[in-house]
């Protein structure tokens, strides 16, 4: 007989990741031969450029195959350095940054080094799915702070103020955002990190879209914040996004050198570096043209406008504008009748009847909503988007 293994609470907390659990559900139809479409996508479907591909086979081809130093090769970083001084005009060190693992270790860190068990983590709701559970890997409390579509479901210091307490250390913002695709114009993130610092809050910003931002929303980010303010902020990028680099994990952070040094310190006892040639890889996106990253912003922005115009067409439907990303995040729950009372029964019964995945919007603390990505192609969207608006008429 097995022997049943007791778990540790901090694993028994946590969920796993409802957009991963679509994408398997997705492949395992597809090995039964179904013929599913996902729009559940968190990556774009563009291929990583050639020049990338061909700076990580001369990395395999010249035997950079070995460790390399913890928080990334001095080359890389110092190339960070120079994005964030590009794009942003700040100037930073070569210590003040870092690489890890994809943007989602990088935030793993930040969260082992700064939270003790019971602080509470602000995080603004819809978020991304892993916020939650990375806080509460580090024996955090997550306390979501709920938005509305009519919000274009951003937050403002008066509803910050009204959930803080002397527990709250951390308040994580996105922007864009994953799942609404909403940003945050420059004034509006910085008072919110003002409020921050009056309140003795820091403030990790995730900025992993930042390239990916359509007209006329301009970018927004902390870093000009973070120059004169270092010990209050940790700004966090990667290149999965911006250079259609997913299963590549480089991300990167911008942060005060104490708390790199043991960001650094936890990645050492954990993965220690990451991988050589992946950062090759990476020095070469950042050094090089940016021609790529023009090019599909603009495939997003017509695909996101003919989403829109389709979503717009079901009737009874709520959903912002997106300034940024590749979703948009409409509400649906108009259509929650009968047998259809939530975002997860109602994206089963697309994915049974149409062969459509979604990701419902409970898995980013919104009922109400499902996230839909147009990161695949228009025709594709299109039709999806047209057999989905049936599917909902013949429900109503």
């Amino acid at each position: 007989m097995d022997q049943k293994i007791n778990f540790s609470k901090r694993v028994t907390s946590i969920q796993p990741s409802a957009t991963l659990a679509i994408n398997a559900k997705t492949q395992e139809m597809r090995s039964r031969g179904e013929n599913v479409v996902s729009l559940a996508v968190g990556e774009p479907d563009f291929h990583t450029p050639l020049h990338i591909i061909e700076a990580a086979k001369n990395a395999l081809d010249e035997g950079f195959t070995r460790y390399t130093a913890v928080p990334g090769i001095p080359e890389l970083r110092q190339a960070v350095v120079g994005y964030f001084s590009r794009f942003y005009s700040i100037d930073c060190r070569f210590d003040e940054v870092m690489i890890s693992n994809g943007g989602k270790q990088c935030l793993y860190n930040i969260l082992q080094a700064l939270v003790d068990p019971g602080d509470e983590v602000l995080i603004p709701g819809p978020y991304w799915v892993s916020y939650p559970a990375l806080v509460q890997l580090a024996q955090g409390i997550p306390v979501v702070v709920p938005t509305e579509p009519e919000d274009n479901f951003l937050v403002n210091p008066g509803l910050l103020e009204k959930f803080a307490t002397n527990k709250t250390r951390i308040l994580i913002l996105n922007t864009p955002s994953n799942p609404t695709g909403c940003h945050y114009a420059q004034s509006d993130l910085v008072d919110l990190a003002d409020w921050a610092a009056s309140r003795g809050i820091f403030v990790i910003c995730d900025e992993i879209y930042d390239q990916l931002i359509y007209s006329p929303a301009k970018p927004a980010s902390l870093c000009g914040f973070w120059s004169k303010n270092k010990d209050k902020v940790a700004v966090v990028n990667g290149l999965s996004k911006t250079f259609a680099m997913t299963g590549w994990r480089v991300g990167y952070v911008l942060s005060h050198i104490d708390l790199i040094k043991a960001m650094s310190k936890i990645q050492g006892q954990s993965t220690s570096s990451i991988c050589s040639i992946a950062q090759k890889g990476a020095l070469a996106a950042l050094t090089g043209p940016f021609d790529f990253v023009d090019e599909m912003k603009s495939a997003f922005e017509i695909r996101r406008d003919m989403t829109l115009e389709i979503i717009t067409s079901w009737g009874g439907v709520q959903c912002p504008k997106p300034d940024g990303a590749f979703y948009v995040f409409p509400r649906l729950d108009s259509y929650y009748k009968g047998d259809v009372d939530s975002s997860t029964r109602l994206c089963q019964i697309i994915l049974e009847q149409e062969k459509i995945a979604l990701v419902p919007g409970a898995a980013f603390g919104d009922d109400r909503c499902v996230r839909i990505s147009y990161a695949v192609e228009q025709d594709v969207i299109r039709d999806c988007l047209n057999r989905i608006g049936d599917l909902l008429r013949r429900l109503n």
